[in-house]
C-alpha cells in the first residue's frame, strides 16, 4: 500500500477519529503514524538508514526523507546514515561536522507485514498517550471522592469504571462483607494514583478515615466552608467510628451542625458506610479533656497524662469499666487512635492498689539503700520523693520540712544517698569497661555510667557506634502496624531519655566526629525558621 493522494485525506480523518475515541491529542496519533511509516520505510530501504516521515497536518501528504549527518573522517561508522566532510561537499557548499543533509526519497509500498507492524506501532503509541492522559487526569484527584460503576470482581477485588479508566477497590479496602454486582454504583475515596508500566493504577478505599471526613464535608456546608474543621478521625470500618470536630465560630455548635436536623446529616454518612455508628466529639486542645470526650459514653473519674511517654492513665468507676473499654476493646482503641496516645484504663480500686504498691516499693527502696526504718522511709515517700537522686541532690530546705528532720539529719540522708549512687555508678562503669566500652563513649557528656553499660550490652561500645544510632533506637517510639500502635523499646528509655534528648546527643556525637558541619546545621535551621515565618505571614 502506498500513501497516494487518494488516501492522504483519509489519513487525517483516521487520526481525528482515533483521537476523538480515545480522548487524546490528534497530533499524538499523527506522530505515531509518522513513526510507523518510518519503521516500514526502513524495512524497505535498510535498517541502517535514518529514514524520517512527516505528515502535513493540513493536506495529509506524507513526506519520506533520508537524513545523513556530517561527521569527522575517523568517526565515520554508519555509511548509510553518516558522511564525511569531503563526501558532503557533493551536496552542500560549506559542510561542517554536525550538519545534516536531508533528501526526499520515494514513498514505499507497504506489504502486509509492514502494514501490520505499522498498526502495532500506532496502537502502542495511542495506548501510551491514553495512559498519560489518564494519569494526568487523576493524579491531582487523590484525596477526593469519586463515583463509579462496578465492572467486575476479581479474587475479592472490585474493578470500578471511573469514566476515563478503571480503578481498583481491594478487598481489604471494602467495608465489612460488602459485595457488588456488575453495574452497581459505588462511591469511593481515591487513596493513591501511581504511574506503572502497565498504565496508571488508581487505588480506591471505603475504609480510609479520610473517606468519612470527605463524606462529612459533602453533607455539612459548614465543614466545606471552613467554619468547622475535622481534626481527627478513627474508624473500625463497618462497625463504629469517632470523629473530632471544632468550630471557629462561637455561635455554631460543631457537634450539632454535623448531626443535622433530626440527625439527617450524620444519617446520610451512616447510610453510605453500611450503618457504621459514628460518635461526633468536640475537639479540645487540652489532651485530658479531649480524651474524656473521646471515651464517651463512659464516665471518667480521673486522667493522668505522661506527655514524655505519650501515655495516659484513665480511672473510671467499676461499673463504667466495660463501657469505657467497649466490645473487644473497640471504644478505647478508637479513642487511642483519635488522641494518638497510649491509654491505660483502670478502675478506682485498681488505681488505689497500684498506688499502694508504688508506695510500698519506694518505701522499701529507701529502707534498703539509706538504712532507714520503715516510718522514716514512709515520711520521705509521703513528701513526694520517688528516687535516690531526688534525695541526694535536692535543696536541703526541702528535707527540713519533714517532721523530725534537722540540718544534721538532712546532711546525713544526702551523704548516704550520694555514697550509694556513686558506688552504683562505679559498678556500672566497671561493667561497661568489661563489656568493651571505649573511653570515647564513657567520657561523652550526657551519658551516665548506667547508660553506658546499657549501650555496651546492646553492642554500642564507641562514640562512632553511638553516632550511627537513630533517636528512636535510644529513646523508643511507636510504629503503626495495620492500624495498631506498636511500642518500640529504646536502649536508654528506662533512664527517661526523650526523643529530643536522643536527637541532641546523637547530633552532638556526629559533630564531635566531624560527620556534620555545625555551620550547615545553623544555616538549615535559619532556612526552616524563615520558611515558618513566611507561612505564618501567608
Amino acid at each position: 500500500m502506498a500513501i497516494t493522494s487518494a488516501n492522504q485525506l483519509e489519513l487525517l480523518q483516521t487520526a481525528e477519529a482515533v483521537a476523538r475515541e480515545k480522548m487524546i491529542d490528534p497530533g499524538l496519533v499523527i506522530e505515531a503514524m509518522e513513526e510507523s511509516l518510518a519503521r516500514a520505510a526502513k524495512s524497505r530501504y535498510g535498517a541502517e538508514m535514518d529514514i524520517r516521515v512527516s505528515i502535513d497536518r493540513k493536506t495529509g501528504r506524507a513526506k519520506f526523507t533520508r537524513v545523513r549527518t556530517v561527521v569527522a573522517d575517523e568517526e565515520l561508522e554508519n555509511y548509510q546514515a553518516e558522511l564525511t566532510v569531503e563526501q558532503a561537499r557533493q551536496y552542500m557548499a560549506n559542510p561542517e561536522v554536525g550538519q545534516t543533509y536531508v533528501e526526499e526519497v520515494p514513498p514505499v509500498e507497504m506489504g502486509r507485514i509492514a502494514a501490520q507492524s505499522a498498526k502495532q506501532v500506532i496502537l502502542q503509541k495511542v495506548r501510551e498517550a491514553e495512559r498519560d492522559r489518564q494519569f494526568e487526569e487523576f493524579k491531582d484527584r487523590a484525596g477526593t471522592i469519586i463515583n463509579g460503576l462496578v465492572k467486575r470482581e476479581e479474587y475479592g477485588n472490585v474493578i470500578v469504571d471511573v469514566g476515563a479508566g478503571e480503578a481498583i477497590l481491594r478487598r481489604n479496602e471494602k467495608i465489612g462483607r460488602e459485595s457488588y454486582r456488575p453495574n452497581d454504583r459505588v462511591r469511593c475515596y481515591i487513596k493513591d494514583v501511581r504511574r506503572e508500566p502497565r498504565g496508571p493504577q488508581i487505588f480506591l478505599s471505603r475504609t480510609a478515615p479520610e473517606f468519612m471526613a470527605e463524606l462529612f464535608k459533602m453533607e455539612v456546608p459548614e465543614i466545606y466552608d471552613g467554619i468547622i474543621d475535622i481534626k481527627a478521625v478513627a474508624r473500625d470500618p463497618g462497625s463504629r467510628a469517632k470523629i473530632a470536630v471544632i468550630s471557629y465560630d462561637g455561635s455554631i455548635d460543631p457537634v450539632g451542625a454535623c448531626v443535622g436536623m433530626r440527625g439527617s446529616r450524620v444519617q446520610a454518612v451512616v447510610n453510605e458506610l453500611q450503618g457504621e455508628k459514628i460518635d461526633i466529639i468536640p475537639w479540645n486542645e487540652d489532651q485530658p479533656t479531649f480524651l474524656v470526650n473521646a471515651l464517651q459514653p463512659a464516665e471518667v473519674t480521673k486522667v493522668v497524662l505522661d506527655e514524655e511517654a505519650g501515655k495516659i492513665e484513665v480511672v473510671v468507676p467499676e461499673e463504667q469499666l466495660s463501657l469505657a473499654i467497649g466490645r473487644r476493646g473497640q471504644n478505647v482503641r478508637l479513642a487511642s487512635q483519635l488522641t494518638n496516645l497510649d491509654i491505660d484504663i483502670m478502675t478506682e480500686e485498681e488505681e488505689s492498689a497500684r498506688r499502694q504498691k508504688e508506695f510500698e516499693a519506694r518505701t522499701k527502696l529507701f529502707m534498703e539503700t539509706l538504712d532507714l526504718d520503715e516510718f522514716f522511709a514512709q515520711l520521705l515517700v509521703s513528701e513526694g520523693f520517688t528516687n535516690l537522686e531526688e534525695v541526694a541532690y535536692v535543696e536541703v530546705d526541702e528535707l527540713l520540712v519533714i517532721d523530725g528532720v534537722d540540718e544534721g539529719t538532712a546532711g546525713e540522708l544526702q551523704a548516704r544517698a550520694r555514697d550509694y549512687l556513686e558506688a552504683k555508678a562505679k559498678a556500672a562503669l566497671d561493667a561497661a569497661r568489661e563489656l568493651g566500652a571505649e573511653d570515647s563513649l564513657i567520657q561523652f557528656e550526657g551519658l551516665t555510667p548506667q547508660m553506658v553499660e546499657a549501650l555496651a550490652r546492646d553492642d554500642v561500645k564507641s562514640l562512632e557506634d553511638f553516632a550511627t544510632c537513630a533517636d528512636w533506637e535510644l529513646a523508643g517510639g511507636w510504629t503503626n502496624d495495620g492500624g495498631e500502635r506498636v511500642k518500640d523499646d529504646g536502649i536508654l528509655e528506662p533512664f527517661g531519655m526523650t526523643l529530643e534528648q536522643a536527637q541532641d546527643r546523637v547530633m552532638t556525637a556526629r559533630i564531635m566526629l566531624g560527620w556534620v558541619d555545625p555551620a550547615e546545621l545553623e544555616a538549615d535551621a535559619a532556612e526552616d525558621e524563615d520558611a515558618g515565618e513566611e507561612e505564618s505571614e501567608a
